[in-house]
């Protein structure tokens, strides 16, 4: 069964960047869609950003186009999100998620496989 662990979040100053890892326990990593979600106080967890099984494609949520970034490295069973031009409003939890069978979204959030216990970014402005 794969595990997945995110590290990474922290407190950063309004325009400043982060790089959220998350790290998946077993050897089966690479058969994974991986993806990023978010959950700010008080509202519904979100898409941020997800990537196919060997990297080659990638999706991030229209309001962090061009200032976040997902890869992974499935030699070292981690994908990571790179943050960059961060503004308040991207304080949240952020969880890592993965699923066998599609490319984690808003739509399929509730039944994807796997789920990480959350990194907390806060962005001060």
């Amino acid at each position: 069964q794969v595990q997945l662990v995110e590290s990474g979040g922290g407190l950063v100053q309004d325009g400043g960047s982060l790089r959220l890892s998350c790290a998946a326990s077993g050897r089966t990593f690479s058969s994974f869609y991986m993806g990023w979600f978010r959950q700010a106080p008080g509202k519904e967890r979100e898409f941020v950003a997800a990537i196919t099984r060997s990297g080659e494609g990638t999706a991030v949520v229209a309001s962090v186009k061009g200032r976040f970034t997902i890869s992974r490295d499935n030699a070292k069973n981690s994908v990571y999100l790179q943050m960059n031009s961060l503004k308040p409003e991207d304080t949240a939890v952020y969880y890592c998620a993965g699923d066998s069978r599609a490319l984690p979204n808003n739509d399929n959030r509730k039944a994807l496989e796997l789920w990480g216990q959350g990194t907390l970014v806060t962005v001060s402005s």
